[in-house]
């Protein structure tokens, strides 16, 4: 609770302390929203810096569609606050109170915890592009057509209603503290943020062997079929290498970035909830109730077969 700590400090000393005891209550703030309060500026900072290099170019930087990055990621760390600690809390409590064994903290074991993290955010990242619910949350962070800093802050205010934080909560039942395991995720996120960029070249082969770098992660962002759905590490891009995703950015092929389903829309409502429109308008259409619920764990791409189709194949 260092850090936690030396936030009151700042704010005892700058007067600002009634106001956040007023408002402390009914937030879920812990290490791991803090680490983002107090990266914020640094990425505002650092996206300025970029933006002042590219902004003459408007295939790379577009100022408006920077501005609604920011306000989607906004919304998500306010419903992070707000709702962090009604839903994710409980059932992390749960685990670790069942914890199978106690592990204490120390290098050695958050060494290994900041990999297990990664390791898990690793299938986490694969299957909020499979499965089709998850994408419905994750969709806003890949539907700029720019690669810049603003695109990380590029986030949906669902993300804690849809559920990906589930994917971490074995590490707490093992015995890992839920507080350690927010840290770790939450500096991923903020390492993360580092390698959205088009300024960035090929590092050193060997950083670029182990890590997840801006060359990697433009990749990750395209949508060209060769580059579709690869390249999901958060931190190290060793998993992807050891479970066939991983794709190497070719100078030959420029990456274009998007979504195959493109949405124009500067409204935040858009943004956040196209997807779970068109799977729920899927999921509407007539059928039985097992392919219609399908649309749910199924790929984005996936359409079910039409009446005529199912008809000619029970012939």
């Amino acid at each position: 609770m260092v850090l936690l700590e030396w936030f009151e400090d700042v704010l005892r000393e700058s007067g600002l302390m009634p106001l956040w005891e007023a408002v402390s209550p009914w937030l879920a703030l812990d290490e791991r929203q803090l680490i983002f309060v107090v990266a914020t500026p640094v990425f505002i900072g650092l996206f300025l810096w970029e933006y002042r290099k590219i902004r003459h170019n408007p295939a790379l930087a577009n100022g408006r569609e920077s501005l609604l990055n920011f306000l989607l990621g906004a919304g998500y760390q306010t419903t992070e606050l707000l709702f962090a600690g009604l839903i994710a809390f409980p059932v992390y409590a749960f685990a670790f109170h069942h914890r199978l064994m106690d592990i204490e903290l120390s290098w050695a074991t958050a060494l290994l915890l900041w990999v297990l993290v990664d390791f898990f955010y690793y299938w986490f990242h694969r299957t909020s592009h499979r499965v089709r619910w998850f994408w419905a949350a994750h969709v806003t962070h890949h539907s700029s057509e720019r690669m810049n800093f603003s695109t990380a802050m590029r986030q949906n205010a669902t993300n804690i209603f849809n559920g990906g934080w589930l994917f971490y909560v074995p590490l707490a039942f093992v015995g890992f503290n839920p507080v350690w395991i927010g840290v770790c995720y939450a500096l991923s996120l903020v390492y993360q943020y580092f390698i959205h960029t088009t300024l960035v070249d090929k590092l050193h082969p060997a950083i670029e062997a182990v890590f997840n770098t801006p060359s990697h992660h433009r990749v990750h962002h395209g949508r060209n079929p060769e580059y579709i759905d690869q390249n999901y590490a958060g931190v190290f891009i060793v998993w992807d290498k050891m479970f066939g995703t991983f794709v190497e950015e070719k100078q030959d092929l420029p990456v274009e970035y998007g979504i195959t389903r493109p949405v124009y829309s500067n409204s935040l409502i858009v943004n956040w909830c196209h997807e779970y429109a068109d799977m729920f308008k899927a999921m509407a259409k007539r059928g039985p109730l097992t392919q219609r619920l399908k649309h749910l764990w199924k790929p984005p791409e996936w359409e079910r077969e039409s009446s005529e189709q199912l008809t000619v194949k029970s012939e």
